[in-house]
């Protein structure tokens, strides 16, 4: 007797409903901010809105403060609760191959034609998406459970052009950590490391004295 098998739609829908994501009146946050990168260490502060746009502060560096914005940014927009059919509803998925470590490939056709995940342990453990004019690759190697979803803890990203699928840029590592503040898990700490031309680059953010803003009165 075989045990009835879901379907990829099924698969992938439960994994996508076990992430960890902030509820729809998340209050936003303001937190010291100290990014490093290589001998430059400079400092200054951020603030995320309910809306979850990012701000920053006191960065002299424009590049710095881009960098940080844009990694602010990316934080709070990988939080953003929204359902399954919001976010796939356009979309078909069938199943492929089972890899090594049993990690299930998820096809996708419809909108998102061309992209596919692998799903491994209720996690997506693979991400291969067409956004804009690029090809983004993420695997992630481990994560950790909140008791309200999961949360990834490393993993690596690699850019490739959709086209002639040259690699654009080189392949960084990401390590995360996290602390809770109040009810949401925040992002306290992100240490990314690139491979270019044989040297790596280590640049790190770190953010502290992390405090809720108050929720805006309805």
């Amino acid at each position: 007797m075989t045990a009835t098998q879901v379907s990829a739609q099924e698969l992938f829908r439960a994994a996508y409903e076990n992430r960890y994501t902030w509820e729809k009146n998340f209050p936003g946050y303001t937190a010291d901010v100290t990014y490093k990168q290589d001998e430059q260490v400079l400092t200054g502060k951020i603030r995320i809105n309910s809306n979850l746009k990012a701000e920053v502060f006191e960065v002299e560096d424009e590049e710095a403060k881009q960098f940080i914005n844009n990694q602010a940014w990316e934080i709070a927009i990988h939080r953003i609760r929204r359902s399954f059919e919001e976010t796939h509803g356009a979309n078909t998925f069938r199943y492929g191959a089972t890899d090594e470590t049993g990690a299930v490939e998820i096809l996708l056709g419809g909108k998102s034609e061309g992209d596919r995940y692998k799903v491994r342990n209720n996690e997506v453990s693979h991400v291969h998406r067409h956004i804009h004019n690029v090809v983004v690759t993420i695997d992630t190697f481990s994560s950790h459970d909140t008791g309200e979803g999961y949360l990834s803890h490393q993993y690596d990203s690699v850019y490739h052009d959709p086209k002639t699928g040259e690699q654009k840029g080189g392949r960084s590592e990401f390590t995360d950590e996290y602390e809770k503040v109040g009810n949401y898990f925040i992002l306290n700490r992100r240490e990314i490391r690139t491979e270019i031309e044989g040297k790596t680059s280590i640049q790190e953010i770190i953010f502290s004295n992390i405090q809720l803003l108050e929720p805006v009165a309805a």
